[in-house]
C-alpha cells in the first residue's frame, strides 16, 4: 500500500448511526419538510425567518450528537497511513472534525457557520441566526444566513475536489446514496484516473455497479473493519 493517496467521499449514512437525520430516506427530512421552503435561495428570499427557524432547530438538535466508531476510524486512517488521506464530506455536520479529522472538505457547507449575503464573510457560528443577526465583518443585519449549500447553488470546493480525485490511488465511498450530483459522478473520475474505487454502504448505492469492490453494512460495523484491513495492509 505504501504512501498512496487515498480520497473519501462521506454522506449522510456516515452520521446516521449518531443520530444525525438523514435526508433522502422514507423517513428521512425531505419526507416531512419541504426543500423548496427551507434550502434554495427562493425559499429564504421568501421566507427568511422559516428557513432560521430549521436552521436553528438543526443546530440546537446537534449539540447532543457525538462522533461514531466510522467517523473515529477515518480519523486514525489519517493518523496512521502514511500516505495522504482527505475527506470530502457531503455532511454539514461537525462530526468529521469532532472524531479529529483534519484533512477535511466541506462541501456543502457547514452548519455551524454563518455566511453573510451582504459582503460574503464567514464566521463559526453556534447560535441561533435570525433577521436581527448583525455581520461581524460589516455590521449589516438581515443579511445573514447559514453557510449550507442549498439546491440550486455550487458545492464548494470543486476545483480542489478534482484535483484530488485526478491524483487518487485508492477512492472510497461511504453513506452515500449515489443520487446526488456532482458527487455521484466522484467514482467516475476517480476511476478515469486509475484508483481503485470501494463502496462502503448499508446498501447498494445508484452507482453501486460502478465500483471495483463493495462492502455493505452499517458504518459503525464496515468502515473500522475496513479501515483495519487497510492499515494492516501496510
Amino acid at each position: 500500500m505504501g504512501k498512496e493517496r487515498i480520497v473519501i467521499l462521506t454522506g449522510a449514512g456516515l452520521s446516521a448511526e449518531s443520530g444525525v437525520p438523514t435526508f433522502r430516506d422514507k423517513d428521512g427530512i425531505w419526507a416531512k419538510v419541504d426543500y423548496r421552503e427551507v434550502a434554495t435561495p427562493e425559499g429564504f428570499a421568501r421566507n427568511p425567518a422559516r428557513v432560521h427557524e430549521f436552521y436553528n432547530m438543526r443546530r440546537r438538535a446537534h449539540a447532543g450528537i457525538r462522533p461514531n466508531a466510522a467517523h473515529a476510524a477515518l480519523a486514525r486512517l489519517e493518523r496512521e497511513h502514511a500516505g495522504e488521506v482527505w475527506v470530502v464530506t457531503q455532511n454539514v455536520d461537525a462530526l468529521h472534525e469532532g472524531a479529529g479529522t483534519q484533512n477535511l472538505i466541506h462541501m456543502h457547507g457547514q452548519l455551524f457557520q454563518a455566511l453573510c449575503n451582504a459582503c460574503g464573510s464567514r464566521a463559526p457560528w453556534a447560535e441561533d441566526l435570525s433577521l436581527t443577526t448583525v455581520c461581524p465583518a460589516c455590521t449589516n443585519a438581515g443579511g445573514m444566513r447559514p453557510d449550507v449549500v442549498w439546491f440550486g447553488e455550487m458545492p464548494y470546493h470543486m476545483e480542489r475536489i478534482r484535483d484530488l480525485l485526478e491524483a487518487a490511488d485508492l477512492f472510497l465511498s461511504i453513506g452515500t446514496s449515489g443520487n446526488v450530483y456532482p458527487a455521484a459522478g466522484f467514482v467516475a473520475e476517480a476511476r478515469a484516473s486509475g484508483a481503485h474505487t470501494v463502496e462502503l454502504n448499508l446498501e447498494p448505492s445508484e452507482g453501486c455497479s460502478l465500483f471495483a469492490e463493495s462492502v455493505y453494512g452499517p458504518a459503525t460495523a464496515v468502515v473500522p473493519a475496513y479501515v483495519d484491513r487497510l492499515l494492516k495492509d501496510l
